[in-house]
């Protein structure tokens, strides 16, 4: 029953702190009997370390917050209009490995990409999602108690300029990009919908609940 069923959750525009703090108090509290659950958010400006962060990952700030964070990883920026997933997934109960769960992220991105008819691909030695060698979706897990949290964030129609103040993945190399430079027409809702879709498909569920607030 609970491999068969998930509560994905519409949040909004929400400060990245609030929902992180809501995503580590859900997992702690969390049991096997707890549905899982996929949390559809976007947040204000802010740029987040991962554990293998380093100094220079950060060229400047300018006015965006930097905050330190547990997930794998280095550095990336989230801002409106960039489609996050948090996947809060017993990956035990499902016998998911942490390496399928990530498989499971890129065929879930690559799927959708190709949907707009978008031809993306992966770069071996940098995780993440690209189009024309540009990257257009980052990653970054935690697992605790045998848990997942934390998850991945697709670039569709923002400000890209704040990508500049930093090394995303710490690669000086890696270019950034984003889906309405290759389908201009793209609607985030029509985007996120697809998403979900197929890792919903992905996941096998059969039954899911639609949920569009969080209490604090």
């Amino acid at each position: 029953m609970y491999n068969n069923t998930i509560i994905v959750r519409q949040l909004g525009l929400q400060c990245w702190k609030k929902i992180f703090n809501l995503m580590e108090d859900f997992t702690i509290s969390r049991n096997k009997n707890t549905l899982d659950e996929l949390w559809c958010v976007q947040h204000y400006p802010i740029f987040t370390l991962g554990r293998l962060s380093q100094e220079q990952d950060l060229i400047f700030s300018n006015k965006i917050e930097v905050i330190q964070t547990n997930r794998g990883g280095r550095i990336t920026y989230h801002g409106p209009g960039q489609q996050i997933i948090y996947l809060l997934i017993d990956i035990n109960r499902r016998q998911i490995t942490p390496r399928k769960l990530i498989q499971l992220i890129e065929c879930t991105v690559l799927s959708t990409l190709q949907h707009f008819c978008i031809k993306a691909h992966l770069i071996k030695e940098y995780p993440g999602i690209y189009v024309d060698n540009k990257k257009i979706c980052s990653f970054g897990l935690r697992i605790t108690k045998g848990c997942s949290l934390h998850g991945f964030a697709l670039n569709i129609n923002m400000d890209m300029s704040p990508f500049l103040q930093i090394y995303p993945c710490g690669n000086r190399n890696i270019k950034m990009t984003q889906l309405i430079e290759f389908k201009k027409k793209v609607n985030i809702i029509n985007v996120t919908s697809i998403l979900l879709k197929q890792i919903i498909n992905l996941l096998n569920i059969k039954t899911v609940y639609y949920e569009y607030m969080l209490n604090d």
